[in-house]
């Protein structure tokens, strides 16, 4: 029987118009069955409210659904999400990966002096969080700085790519001299990771290809 992952969607954009995720599942795991859990607003929700009580009930349903539709490994696809998840891994018996986990650890380990960008407030805070919980494991003390392009997703969304790239491109730049690397804490801005390294000479992490990595390791062990 093959192996079946569950991945956890908060929002039809990574769905419908940028299906990064699913294509780094077509490529890595091909063989691997995937089901899609989807609630269309929750991530909506959250950029108005926050993390409430609702919002992890609503991760932990998909979860649960996850579990019942016969899924080795749950993965969560959304970091503005990700302190709903360990609540939501209490409430099922497989694991949940979440999408920044790989990248937290690959940047505790590689670095003192960290900076993250993000164009949505609601992701900074969590991805901080996972980084600072991943140094701790490692038993080490990090300072990380933060870069929020505010309203860059919403020129994204409206179309304005360029508008975009240059607020990310600016807030890069200007973290760059106090860091050693600097982390993306949003999918959304993978592509920009090569442009962002050769413009400011630092390696640049992104969580797609390494959180789905960390799932395809996960089921090579358990194969």
């Amino acid at each position: 029987m093959a192996q079946r992952v569950a991945i956890l969607h908060t929002s039809l954009v990574f769905v419908q118009k940028v299906p990064m995720i699913s294509d780094l599942f077509a490529e890595l795991l091909p063989e691997t069955e995937v089901v899609d859990i989807i609630d269309s607003q929750i991530l909506a929700d959250v950029q108005v409210e926050g993390i409430t009580p609702n919002a992890t009930a609503r991760m932990t349903h998909m979860a649960e659904v996850g579990e019942a539709a016969g899924a080795d490994v749950i993965f969560s696809n959304c970091s503005s999400l990700g302190p709903t998840i360990d609540a939501a891994r209490t409430a099922v018996n497989i694991p949940i990966i979440k999408i920044d986990d790989a990248m937290a650890l690959a940047a505790a380990t590689a670095a003192n002096t960290i900076g993250v960008l993000a164009t949505v407030p609601t992701t900074l805070d969590p991805t901080i969080a996972l980084i600072e919980e991943k140094a701790a494991g490692l038993g080490k003390s990090l300072t990380i700085y933060r870069g929020l392009s505010k309203g860059a997703f919403d020129k994204l969304m409206s179309g304005d790519t360029e508008g975009h790239d240059q607020m990310v491109l600016a807030s890069a730049q200007s973290l760059a001299p106090k860091v050693e690397i600097l982390v993306l804490a949003q999918a959304s801005m993978t592509r920009l990771a090569p442009m962002l390294s050769e413009a400011t000479g630092l390696e640049v992490l992104t969580s797609p290809r390494l959180g789905v990595q960390s799932v395809k390791d996960y089921l090579d062990t358990v194969a």
